[in-house]
Order: structure tokens, then sequence, then C-alpha cells
């Protein structure tokens, strides 16, 4: 330790504990527990809040315009600045996404065509409430990230956590950061923290696939939303830990089996050497972990690279995802509100679900594989079934499935995570069938 001065020990963990308390640790608010980038986020959402829409559809149709120029004139077009470029230029298929998305955005802000794409339920619930949210908490997430990656928390927990995180998940210690961001936090904030480890030559394809859909939780607040909902918030430590255990046993399944099994284990950047985490000899993991962070905390010496980064981060967060969810998100929540698609596909569970002796079962199937389209719907539609244990199924499985198009699948999907829309839809149905005979196990000896 005598190569590190004074200077260095504060660079890593000044910077590390700002980060860990405005991410990770709870804080009691009149609203109940939440973290202090969500009362930032609100703070910004109350501030703007007959603003917010009309700027989230300016931000999506800059976007489309933006990656129309540089389709038509070509990579080139934004060849001066290296971050504008990789952001606007893209593939047919997200150029096609986000020129839809920015013809939604101004149809449902202007309320235009048909009320299927600008009501209530649809499209205002997306442009009206949860592109709020997004902008809220990826304006302060984005700045604020660095404090999580650049100062060396990652070398520390990526040492520490390896021999835990290793066998049981197949994944690298640093992901462990990840994981309680997103539990505790928000799975937002976990799917942005993954996808920005995954562009720095962090993660490999499999484990960025493999964090991002198995850890991104939704956060403990949004879990209250959801059993609020469904009338059974005096149930909320029971429900909590019900969660924990289906999502523990979902995140030690999902990434032995097909198709997260299958991503290569290969960087972004093909090149790239394998991270070492392995311990030197002569060295307790605790020094050695210390030293990693001290090491990576050294290399930040510009304060101006730490808010340039930041400011990346956001309009890379604001103009790559938005209009991801936008798009996805409207199409998805058209088909759940004005199609019976998804009563069709949910009867196949009501013989499951009546040998699981769930009651009401023809009423709980419909709530089954709604969730795709968006995480709150199998609450809405399940909080007029009478019996208490089929509610507190109905809204355990919302969250355990994790992955719903009109924010976590969109998310990802917008992100650099190697993850297709098909992966999202069989890890969606895996998820599903792991994660409902525990939920149903736990709810039979609750009740």
């Amino acid at each position: 330790m005598r190569n590190y001065r004074l200077i260095d020990h504060f660079k890593f963990i000044i910077p590390s504990l700002i980060g860990v308390f405005i991410f990770i640790i709870p804080i009691k608010t009149a609203d109940g527990v939440t973290i202090p980038i969500a009362i930032l986020a609100n703070w910004v959402q109350t501030l703007l809040e007959n603003q917010l829409s009309a700027i989230m559809m300016v931000i999506i149709v800059i976007t489309a315009v933006m990656t129309l120029i540089a389709k038509i004139a070509g990579k080139e077009a934004f060849g001066k600045t290296p971050f504008f470029q990789q952001l606007f230029y893209t593939s047919i298929f997200w150029t096609i996404t986000r020129v839809l998305a920015a013809v939604f955005a101004i149809m449902v802000f202007f309320q235009l065509g048909p009320e299927a794409i600008h009501g209530e339920t649809t499209g205002q619930t997306l442009l009206g409430s949860l592109l709020h949210v997004l902008f809220a908490v990826f304006l302060f997430a984005g700045l604020f990230l660095p404090l999580l990656t650049n100062f060396g928390l990652l070398e520390l927990f990526g040492t520490l956590m390896t021999k835990i995180m290793r066998p049981l998940f197949k994944l690298p210690g640093r992901s462990s950061v990840d994981a309680l961001a997103s539990w505790v936090g928000d799975g937002t904030i976990g799917v942005l923290l993954t996808s920005k480890q995954y562009e720095a030559g962090l993660y490999t394809k499999r484990e960025a696939a493999v964090v991002g859909t198995t850890f991104s939780i939704v956060s403990i607040t949004f879990s209250l939303v959801v059993l609020t909902e469904v009338n059974l918030e005096h149930m909320f430590i029971p429900f909590y830990i019900t969660i924990v255990i289906a999502g523990g046993v979902a995140a030690l399944i999902m990434p032995r089996i097909p198709p997260l099994s299958r991503k290569p284990d290969t960087y972004m950047n093909e090149s790239a050497e394998p991270i070492e985490e392995a311990i030197p000899a002569g060295e307790s993991i605790l020094t050695y972990s210390y030293k990693n962070a001290l090491n990576r905390a050294k290399k930040e010496t510009s304060f101006t690279n730490f808010i340039k980064e930041g400011v990346q981060n956001i309009f890379d967060m604001w103009m790559g995802v938005a209009p991801v969810v936008m798009a996805f998100g409207l199409v998805a929540l058209i088909i759940a509100e004005y199609t019976p698609f998804f009563q069709w596909i949910g009867a196949p569970f009501i013989p499951l679900l009546e040998l699981m002796q769930i009651p009401h079962a023809q009423e709980a199937s419909q709530t089954i594989l709604i969730g795709f389209a968006d995480m709150f719907l199998p609450a809405i539609i399940g909080s007029s079934i009478e019996a208490e244990i089929t509610r507190f199924i109905i809204a355990a499985l919302s969250v355990t499935q994790l992955i719903y198009m009109s924010e976590v699948g969109g998310l990802i999907l917008g992100t650099k995570i190697p993850v297709t829309f098909i992966d999202l839809i069989i890890i969606f149905l895996l998820r599903t069938i792991i994660t409902l005979p525990v939920i149903t196990l736990i709810a039979h000896f609750i009740f």
C-alpha cells in the first residue's frame, strides 16, 4: 500500500460512497422506502409535470430526424463527433423503429388518429406517464453512473464476489453491483449499468445478456405499487420475500439453459482479452481487491471528462432507448387492450392453474402472459378477482417475469446488450414456467 498516496484512497472512497448512496441505499420517506436517485427523479417529474410529454415527444422526433439524416447522408455525416455517429448511424430496422416512434409520439401528443394509439390505456400511459419516469431517471442515472463504474467500486466487488457469483450464476464478481442496484434501486438502472459495462468491454456477450435479463428486477417501490393495486399492501414483507426466492431460483436456472447459455463468451470488441479476477499467490482477497480499486480510481484525473461522460450517458439513454420503448411498448399495449390475443395464449395455462389448486383459474389465466406487454397489466386485470391467494400469485408472478415491453424489454432492445426480440419472448416464457410453481407453493404456505 506504500505505492499509493492519501489522495488515491480518497479518489476511490469518496466517489464510490456517493455512488452507493445515490443508487443503492434505501431511504424512508413519506411515500415509503426508496433510493436517493428516485427522490431526485420524482422531484424533476413534479417540477416539469406539464412539460415532460412535450419534451419527450421532441426528443423522439429529433432522434428520428437525425437518424434519417445519418442514414441518407452516410456514416461520415457525423464523422467529426464519434459519439453522435454511433448514436444516430444505425441499421434499417432501428431507423424504421425510430421513425415509427416519432409518428406515434406526435399522434399521441396531439391526439391524432384512432384512440387505440392515443388513448388513456395505450399512448397516454407511455408518453404521459412511463416516459416521464424514464426522462427523470435517465437524467440522474446517466449523470451519476460514472460514480459506480469509474472509481474502483466494480474492481473491489469484482474480486470480492467472484467466488459467489461465478459458481452460483456463472457471472463475474463485478456483476454483483448491477444486481444490487437493480434489486434495491430500479431495473432500468441495472439495464443501463449492464449496457455501459458491456460497451466498455467488462462483460462478455453471455454475461451482459444474463445480467440484463436476470437481475433487472423492478424496484421495491414499484413492487409496493403493484401490491397496492391488488389490495394486498399489508402483505408486503411476505410478498417481497416470495419475489426474492422465486427470482433467486430463476437466476440459478436461466444462465444454465438456452437461449442465455448459448450466447458466446466473447466481448463486444472480439479481440479483447478476458478480465482476470483470480487472486495472485501471497495476496489476501481484501488487500488485492482494494489495490484493484485504487488502481482504477487513479486513472480518473479530469472532472471535465466525468461531466462529459455523464452528459453523453444521458443523451445515449434518452435518444437510444425512449424511441424503442415508445414503438414496441405502444404496439404491445394496443394488442393487450384491443385484442383477445393474451386471453387466447393464456388459455393453455388453465389446466396447470387448476392442478396447482389456484382459485379462479380461468380469470387468472388471462393475466399469465399479458405481463409481456406491461408489468402493471396483470395487477390491473387481476385486482377484481375475489381470492386473495390468486391476487397474490398474479402480483408476484408479474414482478418475477421481469421482461415487459413497455419498459425493461424495450429498454434492453434499445441498448447494445446482445438480446433479440425472440430471445426476450423465450426468456419471458421460461421465467413464467420457473417462477409460477415456486410462487404458488409459497402462497399455499402463507394463505
